[in-house]
Parts: C-alpha cells; sequence; structure tokens
C-alpha cells in the first residue's frame, strides 16, 4: 500500500514537474470598447513548440468576428485603436492561421452562438510566452465585430473593435 502510494506521489510530482516546464502562462480579460457589451478571457498556455490559446468570450453577436493579437498593450482608447494594428514580428502578410504565411497575431475566429456566446481552444505557431521576438506577453487581444475574411491586407476587413484585453503573465 505504501509503494503504491509513493508511486503515485512520485507521478504527480513528475507531472507537475512537466506541466511547468512548458514556461509560464498568459491571460487577457477582455473589456468591451465603448457601445459595447463584449467581455471574456482568453488564456496563452506553451506546450513543446506551440502556444495553447483558449478564449471564453460573451456579448457578441451570432456568428463570426475576428480575433487577433495586436502589436500594443494599450487599450485606453474607447474603441481599442489604441493597440495598434496586428502583432506581426516577422514581417508577414495578413492571413489564414492554419497556412504558413500570416501575422504572429492572426488566430481562427471567434464563432458565437444564438446566445452571444463563443469559445474557442487552439494551439499556434509563431508565438511565444515571455521570450522571443514572437513574445505576446505586452500585447492586445482585440475582438472585431465581423468576420475575418484572412485576405484584405493588413487587416481581413474585421471591422470595428468590441473588445480589447492586454496580454499580463499569469
Amino acid at each position: 500500500m505504501k509503494t503504491a502510494m509513493l508511486m503515485a506521489l512520485t507521478a504527480i510530482i513528475a507531472a507537475c514537474a512537466t506541466m511547468t516546464a512548458q514556461g509560464p502562462a498568459a491571460v487577457a480579460t477582455l473589456e468591451a470598447t465603448q457601445g459595447n457589451n463584449t467581455s471574456g478571457s482568453v488564456t496563452f498556455t506553451p506546450k513543446a513548440d506551440k502556444v495553447v490559446v483558449v478564449a471564453r468570450v460573451s456579448g457578441l453577436t451570432p456568428g463570426a468576428h475576428g480575433f487577433h493579437v495586436h502589436e500594443k498593450g494599450d487599450c485606453s482608447s474607447g474603441d481599442g485603436m489604441s493597440a495598434g494594428g496586428h502583432f506581426n514580428p516577422f514581417g508577414k502578410p495578413h492571413g489564414d492561421p492554419s497556412k504558413p504565411d500570416h501575422h504572429a497575431g492572426d488566430m481562427p475566429m471567434l464563432v458565437a452562438d444564438a446566445s452571444g456566446n463563443a469559445s474557442l481552444t487552439t494551439e499556434l505557431s509563431g508565438i511565444s510566452v515571455g521570450s522571443g521576438s514572437g513574445d505576446v506577453v505586452g500585447k492586445a487581444v482585440i475582438v472585431h465585430k465581423d468576420a475575418d475574411d484572412y485576405t484584405t491586407q493588413p487587416t481581413g476587413n474585421s471591422g470595428a473593435r468590441v473588445a480589447c484585453g492586454v496580454i499580463r503573465k499569469s
């Protein structure tokens, strides 16, 4: 019995060590821009050579919404424009995050249900948490009013910014 408990405890400690070896996580708390009701949270957790992004957002209109990391960690303007353009440290064109050429800040769209709630879990390459050129800490997450066409340069024609949140280490 003691041996089994010791083995289980050793396994738990090893699992915890593996999780912390991935590095620190970061989180953005989304707040509505002026005239909107969107809120939520986005977490960024390193996993091997990728980052797991988990978003939970409410207060959206039903349908697809552009969703990006922007270059400045500044949500002080009422319209979210203080966050600047898309995070693009590698000088790529705007595009679909599942294709090779895209901004580091291009993420899959959020799709809101009939109640205005959206959730997304995805793994992204080209970004990092806490180090390197692709570091998202200190940047902002923006949720847009409209869908991203992944073609129009440099923004994807996603429309107004309905929520903004600064990405901070958690």
